[in-house]
């Protein structure tokens, strides 16, 4: 199952600038580990797939998985041996942008053991240098 959009409102978006570091740290949403980027880099649905399979087979459906991500930015590419000019390429593949510092994928479960042991296998499919995250706060009861 490959990510990609049903429905955008452009097609074709201008590529923008993808080496500025997220601005303030981005605390885990619910999970207690979660795996954190420390480059900026365009993210294949391939890559977040292996990832997600490594983590479901270590975790065995005791824990639950959040992706944090999605590949909503289309990458467009033109034909070889074409001429300049004549308006943007065909879209090639649909990529996630993550930048320094976002979370990529969190995971809550009772033992934490084996969510470590799962991140630092899903860590070896992911083309960047990233850190597991554990978090060691305690939210407010309401």
């Amino acid at each position: 199952m490959l990510l990609k959009p049903k429905k955008t409102k452009y097609i074709k978006i201008q590529r923008g600038r993808l080496s500025r570091v997220v601005s303030s740290f981005r605390y885990l949403k619910g999970g207690s580990f979660g795996i954190i980027s420390q480059e900026s880099i365009y993210l294949t649905p391939h890559q977040i797939e292996s990832a997600r399979k490594v983590i479901s087979r270590y975790l065995k459906r005791k824990s639950r998985i959040l992706i944090n991500v999605f590949p909503d930015y289309p990458l467009t590419v033109k034909p070889a041996e074409m001429r300049m000019g004549k308006g943007k390429g065909n879209i090639k593949s649909w990529v996630c942008r993550i930048k320094k510092g976002s979370v990529i994928f969190e995971a809550i479960s009772v033992e934490d053991k084996q969510i470590y042991q799962a991140f630092q296998a899903a860590r070896k499919k992911l083309p960047m240098r990233t850190f597991i995250f554990r978090c060691c706060y305690k939210k407010k009861k309401n």
